[in-house]
């Protein structure tokens, strides 16, 4: 089953697995989860390649690298 980006209005396909901690300032890109968790976000490829995290906060990218030939480095904030 296909499963739609968690942005607001938008209907493309989720290609990646957005998840963070609060506590330690730090977010995780992984590729797209089995199952849908409600404590992260899915994402597609336009919203992944746009992501920007926080002044202070890590970005740590765990896709495989089939997923990163296809990415845009993500973008820090600040």
């Amino acid at each position: 089953m296909r499963r739609q980006c968690s942005r607001s209005g938008c209907a493309e396909e989720a290609i990646t697995t957005l998840s963070y901690q609060y506590a330690r300032s730090l977010v995780w890109l992984d590729d797209l989860s089995d199952e849908r968790d409600p404590h992260s976000y899915d994402l597609c490829q336009r919203h992944t390649a746009r992501l920007s995290v926080p002044n202070g906060w890590r970005l740590e990218d765990r896709r495989s690298r089939r997923q990163l030939a296809y990415a845009v480095a993500p973008r820090l904030a600040g």
